[in-house]
Order: C-alpha cells, then sequence, then structure tokens
C-alpha cells in the first residue's frame, strides 16, 4: 500500500476514532447505569480500561516490530515501532492520570505503593527509555538497536501487570472481564466497556498509521538532504 493510502486510511481511522469517543463519552454520561458501590467515579473505567488496552497494544506492536527490525535491519520495521511507541505513550499516560483518580474516590488516596500500580509506573518509564536511548549515542543506527531492545524487554512487563492482582495481594480491582468466570459486568456497562475497548483501537491506528507516514517523509527528505 502507497503511502498516500496508508494516510488516508489513517486519517480515516482517526476521525472515525473522534466520533466513537464521543460516542462513547455520550455512553459513559447519560446511558450506562451507575454502579453502586463506586458511585459515579466509576464511570472513570470506560476511559482508564481502553486507555490501558491500547497502550499494551502499542507497546506489543514495538515488541513485534523492533525484534524483527534487529533480525531484517529493515528500516520500515523501526518506524512502525516508533510510531507505536509514540501512541503506546499517548494512551499510557492517559492510563497513569485516569488510575489516580479513580482511585483517590475508591481508596482515599491518589497513590499505593501495590504490585499492579508500580509495575505499570514501571512500563511507562521503560517505554520512556526507549525514546531516550534512540539519541544517546552518535550512531542512530546503533540507537535504533538498542531501542529494539529496550521495546522487548518493556513488553515482558505487560503479562506481569495482567497476573499482578491474582497472585499477590492488591487493592486493584480483580479483571472484570478476562477472567475465568466470565464477564461478571452489567450488560449495559459491558457494552459501553467494549466499545470504549473498539473506539480507543480504531483511534491508535489511526494515529498510528498517520505518524508512520509523517516518519517515512521525514526521513526521505532527510536522506535526499544528505544526499544534494
Amino acid at each position: 500500500m502507497s503511502q498516500n493510502r496508508l494516510r488516508q486510511t489513517g486519517v480515516a481511522l482517526a476521525l472515525l476514532g473522534v466520533l466513537g469517543t464521543i460516542l462513547v463519552h455520550w455512553m459513559v454520561f447519560f446511558w450506562v447505569p451507575t454502579e453502586r458501590t463506586m458511585g459515579i467515579a466509576q464511570r472513570i473505567f470506560y476511559i482508564h480500561v481502553p486507555s490501558a488496552w491500547v497502550a499494551f497494544l502499542g507497546f506489543g506492536i514495538v515488541a513485534l516490530c523492533g525484534g524483527v527490525y534487529l533480525w531484517l535491519r529493515d528500516d520500515r520495521l523501526d518506524m512502525a515501532g516508533l510510531a507505536a511507541a509514540e501512541g503506546g505513550m499517548i494512551f499510557a499516560t492517559i492510563m497513569i492520570i485516569t488510575g489516580p483518580l479513580w482511585a483517590r474516590v475508591s481508596w482515599g488516596t491518589w497513590w499505593q505503593p501495590e504490585p499492579r500500580l508500580m509495575l505499570t509506573l514501571l512500563l511507562w518509564f521503560i517505554y520512556l527509555g526507549y525514546f531516550l536511548v534512540r539519541g544517546a549515542t552518535k550512531n542512530p543506527e546503533q540507537g535504533k538497536r538498542f531501542a529494539a531492545v529496550v521495546g522487548i524487554i518493556g513488553v515482558l512487563d505487560i503479562p506481569l501487570i495482567h497476573v499482578s492482582v491474582l497472585w499477590t495481594r492488591s487493592l486493584h480491582p480483580e479483571p472484570v472481564v478476562l477472567n475465568a468466570d466470565g464477564p461478571s459486568l452489567d450488560p449495559q456497562m459491558l457494552i459501553t466497556l467494549l466499545t470504549g475497548l473498539a473506539v480507543a483501537t480504531v483511534l491508535f491506528m489511526g494515529l498510528f498509521l498517520i505518524r508512520y507516514t509523517v516518519e517515512c517523509l521525514h526521513r526521505e527528505v532527510s536522506q535526499r538532504q544528505q544526499g544534494a
């Protein structure tokens, strides 16, 4: 697929994601019922969880592209990894911001040094390091390889985040969808959550394709300037 077609697809997905985000917020504030225990604060759940899902998806793409890049040395994989890392960091930041807002109401405190929160914060810093190591050497190719390794190491933290509430004592709620007994949510809550997951994924893919094509154009221009 040509870069123009990729960019057009990315713009279309991004616009669809924006429209979907408006729909999700309408569902959150006007359609889904209020949870009995936590009350209206629980509505943050429909933003927090999709953001976490998309952050993990983005970082998974980073690791996949990084691993294949180390094997094939195809610059397109590095560009895709970079685009996915930026998108993943956007949604990871939303996840980290909305989490304490929820915790303040549920736990009475903004933060607790408990396993899932600490592992999630560690994940954010690992992928911050992904960007830092890219410019840490004078050799750009070496920086790309270092970043690929960081991206692969970072993704190993994601399964630990998932199982941390099952294997350790944690204030964080256990999974209400991905659990052995099946989803334990009210049907309207589940529909709202799944809609949020789908919309966040579409928005991420749109931003990913736009950022990838921009990076392709940037590197083409840089190569022409160096060759001039």
